[in-house]
């Protein structure tokens, strides 16, 4: 489970990274990359849709996003929200898929 200081809580949360955050999508994925000025730990929160699937689908696509995101924590940097809303293919996709969208995603909003 993350630690709740890197989970993201409330809608004006989800609201600050989509509105004035970078983006960056792939078949799968949009992720959403907002710097703040706070200097505490980087948060992220997930929006899976019910297009994704039925509940199980959604909540495997959570899980799976959930760890591949907590491996790459320390890449966000510092005060950063990151919002990562899954598509309707995340729900057929394969774990790798999801890395590798992850990480090719991740890599274009940090820099």
């Amino acid at each position: 489970m993350s630690s709740a200081v890197h989970r993201l809580t409330g809608s004006a949360q989800f609201s600050l990274a989509i509105r004035t955050g970078r983006r960056a999508g792939s078949g799968t994925l949009v992720l959403h990359l907002a710097r703040t000025d706070s200097g505490g730990p980087p948060r992220f929160g997930f929006v899976v849709s019910r297009a994704v699937g039925n509940a199980v689908a959604r909540n495997r696509v959570k899980r799976r996003l959930r760890e591949l995101v907590r491996a790459r924590l320390e890449e966000l940097p510092t005060g950063s929200v990151l919002v990562v809303r899954a598509l309707p293919p995340s729900g057929a996709a394969s774990y790798a898929e999801l890395r590798s969208d992850l990480a090719r995603c991740l890599t274009r909003v940090i820099r």
